[in-house]
């Protein structure tokens, strides 16, 4: 572990399918239906215009998380707030889909009788068209330039981790779609729509890894930081069980940290890793095998059991401390599903997995209606169904019926809808946001945010700018103590603005800590 490294802090970014039933339209109803949606969401609008902004429509960043929503393609999309551990995500995902549902029912309270607004939480309409539930995951900018431009090995580690995680990362789909090969049912909604193993596009041309090099961060004046680069993963679908969501974060974050640190095994890289794709999501009963560079054949879960041989190895060495936080929390999740993913102990992973409770559910439909089979419309409706974020959507009434695992607490779930993540920067941007209110924020990114302050000395506001260059400082730790009880929004600025101009030998000691190449912190 001679490499730098840093904390593996993750975000989001998802689409939600949405549209209006009992209304006839040749163009479709996803632009109402998103835009009714957005406007009833509390946020303050982010100010930001042209290129930078030029896909997304009215983003709003939302006071009490510190996320946003907006949106993208007619899609509402909604951006969960920077989370350190995985488990901190899942409560936070179900906030954001809380977030969704509440401005869905008071549409509905709305709309004439006949008329429904539908949300969706998937990846598929089933007819051809895809959108995305996509991870985000915190890295240096040489380990991302080693995946995707020096070391091609690092890059076809990371593809095979990915495909082969579809055994508990897929919310699995009826039928096939583009052209795919025919199949009754699929462990995953994206696998038709890869086509290439990478690409910069989201939309056309999808690659398993994608190469979109956004950052959203960057290094903190005066203080002698790695650079900061951002993998954006557009391969996972939408996940609503607790366990396949901590799981797609977790061992994301713990892959991410292993090549960061070059803790890479060529040997289980795959031959054809988009043949690997197609061959794995059509084999519900985890069968399927698919070649190895070096020759050997492994089905997914027997691939996913030696990646998870190679992380608990790392973590004896320490590898995941201070950078993957229950990282061995983890490690017995992600060990205890495989194992029950290569018995085949279905009734147990239909708790846990979203694709086994989904292939449960349809085929005992098809058991009791022998007059239904897998091409039957009224199968391919339930299919997306179970992700309407709806109340009476199947995936809730298992929930209700306490037929799937949980993680975190309705509580938890009920803190994360009113309060930022407290050990990231998403902290101190919903504190200001809070603070600032709708009138005097001008302009906010992830990384910044503009406000307007007053001077008893003019009568013109002046705009200011917070700069949150880096996703694990800014949190309630670091600057905390400036968001005291009746504190103006002047004297926060000014604080912060003076914490961000500290010389390097004082930046470390006041604003958060960033992993060494020995595992220490400074």
């Amino acid at each position: 572990m001679s490499k730098v490294r840093v904390p593996k802090i993750v975000g989001a970014d998802v689409e939600l399918s949405n549209f209006i039933l009992g209304v006839s339209s040749g163009q479709g109803t996803g632009k109402t239906a998103s835009r009714m949606l957005l406007g009833e969401i509390d946020g303050i609008e982010s100010g930001v215009s042209g290129a930078a902004e030029a896909l997304d429509v009215g983003r709003k960043y939302l006071p009490t998380s510190g996320g946003c929503a907006y949106i993208d393609s007619d899609h509402l999309e909604i951006a969960l707030p920077e989370t350190f551990s995985a488990f901190d995500h899942v409560a936070h995902w179900r906030a954001m889909l809380n977030v969704a549902r509440a401005a869905m029912r008071r549409v509905n309270a709305r709309l004439p009788d006949g008329c429904r607004l539908q949300v969706l939480a998937n990846c598929s309409d089933g007819l051809g068209n895809s959108y995305g539930s996509h991870l985000n995951v915190l890295l240096t900018r040489t380990a991302w330039d080693e995946i995707m431009s020096t070391k091609p090995h690092y890059l076809a580690f990371l593809a095979a981790f990915q495909i082969s995680s579809i055994v508990f990362t897929g919310q699995g789909k009826v039928g096939s779609e583009r052209e795919g090969a025919p199949a009754d049912f699929q462990l995953s909604q994206r696998a038709d729509f890869m086509k290439t193993l990478v690409h910069i596009d989201t939309m056309v041309t999808r690659g398993v890894i994608n190469s979109r090099d956004e950052a959203h961060c960057g290094p903190r004046r005066g203080l002698v930081q790695p650079e900061l680069a951002r993998l954006h993963v557009i391969f996972f679908d939408s996940t609503l069980c607790q366990i396949a969501t901590v799981l797609r974060v977790g061992t994301m974050q713990m892959i991410v940290a292993m090549l960061e640190a070059g803790e890479v095994e060529a040997r289980l890289t795959l031959d054809d890793p988009l043949g690997a794709l197609g061959t794995w999501s059509r084999g519900p009963m985890l069968a399927a095998t698919a070649d190895l560079v070096g020759g050997e054949r492994r089905t997914a879960v027997e691939l996913q059991l030696e990646f998870l041989e190679a992380a608990g190895r790392f973590a004896d060495r320490g590898g995941f401390d201070g950078i993957v936080p229950r990282a061995r929390e983890l490690l017995v999740l992600w060990d205890n599903t495989l194992r029950q993913l290569e018995a085949r102990a279905f009734d147990t992973l239909s708790r846990r997995l979203d694709w086994v409770a989904k292939y449960r559910l349809l085929s005992g439909m098809l058991d009791r209606r022998p007059d239904l089979d897998w091409n039957s419309p009224v199968v391919k409706q339930l299919d997306q169904l179970y992700a309407s974020i709806d109340d009476d959507g199947p995936f809730w009434a298992l929930e209700r019926a306490r037929q799937v695992e949980q993680l975190v607490t309705e509580a938890d779930i009920d803190r994360a809808e009113r309060e930022p993540p407290s050990d990231t920067r998403a902290w101190t941007r919903a504190h200001l946001l809070r603070l600032a209110g709708d009138d005097r924020v001008a302009r906010v990114q992830w990384d910044r945010v503009h406000v307007r302050t007053l001077s008893p000395h003019s009568p013109y506001a002046r705009t200011r700018a917070v700069h949150l260059p880096v996703p694990y400082e800014a949190t309630r730790a670091d600057n905390g103590r400036f968001f005291l009880e009746g504190a103006s929004l002047e004297s926060v600025v000014e604080g912060l603005q003076a914490a961000d101009r500290l010389p390097a030998a004082l930046g470390p000691a006041l604003h958060g800590s960033w992993t060494l190449s020995n595992g220490g912190k400074q």
